[in-house]
């Protein structure tokens, strides 16, 4: 449950034949230090990322924490996609309203964000692939950086789980 199907360093790592190879056909996407920085910082590179999934046929959608509606409505039309905020994940009901608009299964789904306690097992109650990100910045909110050793911790048993199995 806590664990995610996959971690990048970035989203920008996710790539088409990633996607394909896990018949991913949509991505929910979180925003908060995923997409943007602390500053609300879009770069060039995540748009251009997007662009490219969207134009090989992959819908995109956004799920955010935050109550902050402006803020994530500025970069959804940033990245010509649509979005639902004040979303309380990890609760499964935001998750199934994004599915039910994507029209797609869970498992063709992908949870793409940077915490474990919100997209991750959100994502994994749902049934859908979660794709874990390290956050953009290290500077973070106070109601996100009482968790990041704990994550940081489950990631490192990630890592190490993962680095076995490639052994073998």
């Amino acid at each position: 449950m806590i664990y995610p199907n996959l971690y990048l360093n970035k989203v920008e790592e996710i790539t088409v034949d990633i996607l394909n190879k896990n018949k991913i056909k949509a991505l929910i996407l979180d925003v908060d230090n995923t997409l943007i920085d602390i500053n609300k910082n879009l770069s060039k590179s995540i748009v251009d990322w997007a662009m490219t999934l969207r134009g090989h046929g992959f819908k995109l959608y956004i799920l955010s924490n935050t109550n902050h509606v402006e803020k994530v409505k500025t970069v959804a039309d940033k990245l010509g996609v649509p979005f639902e905020n004040f979303a309380k994940k990890p609760f499964k009901s935001g998750f199934l309203k994004v599915q039910s608009k994507l029209k797609e299964k869970p498992e063709n789904i992908a949870v793409v964000g940077d915490q474990i306690f919100t997209d991750v097992i959100g994502g994994n109650r749902c049934e859908m692939y979660t794709i874990l990100v390290d956050p953009i910045n290290k500077k973070e909110y106070w109601y996100t950086a009482w968790k990041r050793p704990i994550e940081d911790a489950i990631k490192k048993k990630f890592v190490k789980i993962n680095e076995t199995k490639e052994k073998k």
